[in-house]
């Protein structure tokens, strides 16, 4: 039996947006058991609205990437974080968000995501959700700050730092999800080959990071994740979805929001 879940992509971002009815259903027809889609700030109301129709199989995270923050007066902010605090009982995480890197370099703008990613670990532990973080290029100063701001539960999304800190964040009991670039990193094989099973998670950040040449991605294609897994831990298929979903359904809480 087929039990995928994407826990981290972006329906109605640009790319799926444009067939994202389509995705859905044919998500449905292959046997997933659930998509968890990002909205920001720009897509909230697509999303909330698609997971609204598809309710117990779309769930919905809600979060604020560096590159949103940026544009954005802190009121606008805070506003944000009201409209999560408003529709807690529809969100099962907040995220993503975290810290960039990789694209901007100027340290005032780099202080003010790190001031704002503060404020969204802050809301997921008074919401008690998980937090499902964006580190590029920042992933020790990132784990650094939800250690220190005491998180419990966090998700270290499309993990792409090192083995010492992937680690690390298996000991605090956090999670790391890998995605379907899994073949193109010796450390996300190293870490899907040899980490606990019960802290991996899979996902696609589907539109991006295509498996599949001049295609988007698309949340089906969360079965190559596991199939890597599987095929690293010398292991069945069947196995790894089980142990990934049964992961996903712990950490998301996910049997809260079944219909």
């Amino acid at each position: 039996m087929i039990d995928m879940i994407d826990i981290h992509c972006h329906l109605a971002y640009p790319g799926l947006d444009e067939i994202k009815e389509e995705v859905v259903r044919q998500s449905i027809a292959a046997g997933m058991k659930g998509i968890i889609t990002c909205g920001y700030p720009k897509d909230l109301q697509k999303n909330y609205e698609l997971v609204k129709k598809y309710s117990g199989f779309l769930y919905l995270a809600v979060g604020l990437h560096p590159i949103d923050i940026k544009d954005m007066t802190q009121k606008q902010i805070d506003e944000y974080w009201d409209w999560i605090r408003t529709h807690a009982d529809e969100v099962v995480a907040v995220g993503e968000i975290g810290l960039e890197r990789h694209h901007f370099k100027e340290e005032k703008l780099l202080a003010r995501f790190k001031e704002v990613f503060i404020q969204g670990l802050e809301l997921a532990k008074e919401l008690k959700k998980p937090a499902v973080l964006h580190l590029r290029k920042a992933e020790q100063e990132g784990f650094d700050t939800v250690v220190t701001q005491n998180m419990k539960e966090v998700v270290f999304h499309y993990y792409s730092g090192n083995m010492t800190l992937a680690k690390q964040i298996i000991e605090k009991g956090f999670y790391i999800s890998i995605p379907t670039t899994i073949n193109k990193s010796a450390n996300l094989k190293d870490i899907g080959k040899k980490f606990p099973l019960d802290k991996l998670l899979t996902e696609t950040d589907a539109p991006f990071s295509s498996p599949i040449p001049n295609m988007p991605n698309v949340p089906l294609n969360v079965r190559l994740t596991i199939e890597k897994i599987a095929e690293l831990r010398k292991t069945s298929f069947d196995e790894i979805d089980e142990q990934t979903t049964a992961n996903a359904e712990r950490v998301f809480s996910l049997g809260k929001f079944l219909s």
